[in-house]
């Protein structure tokens, strides 16, 4: 019994304990199946990187044969590729609309600036416009109620027999596309006899609609006669078509001093809102005739470059316009940003924050910001400030694709350049609440309402006594 005892005893201490885990074993399990899964996602990231580059490189050589195509050759008939198309997109807007209050029936007075005396038989919620009904449509955001005779201006609280008619489609029905741009026009006189839907002042709106934009044109000008024949020429025609209610303003500076563009579009600003209450502003130069009537002369949500590609510089595009055609396929903004700067490099394209040439700015948008700068005599500067006032007030530069936004430049003696512009761009941002509209100074000398234009001439602040 004894001896069983002890062999059990020995065969008990003889046999092998079970091995027990340590904290140590885990950890390197652990740090194992992390190495592992860091390993196989980075074999995943290698192989999707490999697509990734293949994709951009098609898109980017895609890219470079369209805009060579359309930049080089200047083929027109070429669209954009990557490209938001701005009218597709508003007419889906537009039939997607909210629902709005339709005012359907009787109107005894009312008038297209806002005399609100109307009366209706009915009132109901429409989920879309229907332009087939007659019809009187309430805009509550400018409280005016529209309803037209024989065209918008001819109506007065007095005007008892009228037809009620809608308000412009969202995309103009006659538009053309590219036009054929005419650098020689006929004198004022014969021009004034073939404009006859334009009333005097340079006025003109639709006759079978109401227009949904009423629009300012505002000329800076001096000493070139035949670029200004040449802009009304192009100029009214285009934006007859685009159904705008618009108005055009020459406004000129009197006296030999250095030119400021900028303080007369600041000039132009405050009397044209001493006419009427315009909700837009083009700020146009003389020398640039548009090329496309697909380009509107409205007011977008943001102020708007319109005059992206000019041939004077073989219509070559700015970086911010690559950006901003390109956006919709890139995931975030560094891809935005790497694609712009390679195609900029590839076709030399002009710096990013141009805003000269052709610019439009909302009502709104141009008080906030103060109006141009007031400093800027002679050429240069003044639309590169603009552009840093726009950043500044958390606004950015939004721009149609350059085969639509398109100009033809006439050839004219370069100003002289102002050669404090570098540093009044550099201290600008010091002045944006205190210089431009807020300390605007001029005298008006003159107002003359010719045919095709409002002519406003301007003394600057140097020449008053």
């Amino acid at each position: 019994a004894n001896s069983n005892n002890s062999s059990s005893n020995s065969s008990q201490k003889g046999a092998p304990r079970p091995a027990r885990r340590s904290s140590n074993g885990d950890k390197r399990e652990l740090w194992c199946l992390v190495h592992a899964m860091t390993v196989a996602a980075a074999v995943a990231l290698w192989h999707r990187a490999h697509l990734y580059k293949a994709i951009a490189c098609v898109v980017l050589a895609l890219i470079a044969i369209q805009y060579l195509l359309s930049g080089v050759i200047d083929r027109r008939s070429i669209e954009t590729i990557f490209t938001i198309n701005a009218t597709r997109y508003a007419d889906r807007s537009y039939r997607h609309h909210p629902r709005g209050l339709i005012i359907y029936g009787p109107v005894t007075v009312s008038s297209i600036f806002g005399n609100n005396n109307a009366t209706a038989a009915t009132l109901f919620w429409s989920g879309r416009d229907n332009s087939n009904f007659s019809k009187l449509e309430a805009d509550f955001s400018t409280r005016n109620t529209y309803i037209v005779g024989s065209s918008q201006e001819s109506l007065t609280a007095n005007s008892t027999n009228s037809t009620v008619i809608p308000r412009c489609p969202l995309i103009p029905p006659n538009l053309v596309g590219p036009l054929t741009v005419i650098k020689s026009p006929p004198e004022l006189p014969a021009m004034e006899k073939t404009f006859t839907e334009v009333k005097p002042g340079g006025k003109g709106c639709p006759t079978d609609c109401v227009a949904r934009h009423r629009v300012a044109i505002i000329i800076p000008f001096r000493d070139r006669p035949k670029h200004l024949q040449a802009l009304l020429y192009n100029l009214h025609p285009m934006l007859l078509r685009q159904q705008i209610d618009y108005q055009i303003f020459v406004v000129e500076q009197k006296g030999s001093d250095a030119f400021n563009r900028a303080m007369l579009m600041n000039v132009g600003y405050v009397e044209a809102l001493k006419e009427r209450p315009f909700d837009c502003f083009i700020f146009h130069d003389v020398d640039l005739l548009p090329e496309d009537d697909r380009n509107l002369y409205t007011c977008p949500e943001q102020p708007r470059h319109m005059s992206v590609a000019v041939d004077k510089f073989k219509y070559r595009y700015s970086a911010t316009a690559c950006r901003v055609n390109f956006s919709y396929f890139a995931t975030s903004r560094f891809e935005n940003r790497v694609i712009c700067i390679i195609v900029s490099a590839l076709l030399r394209l002009p710096y990013a924050d141009l805003f000269g040439g052709v610019s439009a700015m909302s009502r709104e948008q141009f008080r906030l910001v103060n109006g141009f700068s007031n400093v800027f005599w002679g050429w240069g500067g003044e639309d590169d400030d603009m552009a840093n006032r726009i950043k500044a007030h958390g606004l950015h530069i939004s721009r149609y694709p350059a085969n639509v936004a398109r100009y033809k430049m006439l050839t004219h003696k370069k100003e002289k350049a102002n050669p404090k512009r570098y540093e009044y761009l550099k201290t600008g941002k010091k002045r944006f609440s205190t210089d431009g509209l807020s300390n605007l100074q001029y005298e008006l000398a003159d107002v003359q309402r010719p045919k095709l234009y409002t002519w406003l001439l301007s003394v600057p602040p140097n020449c008053l006594i």
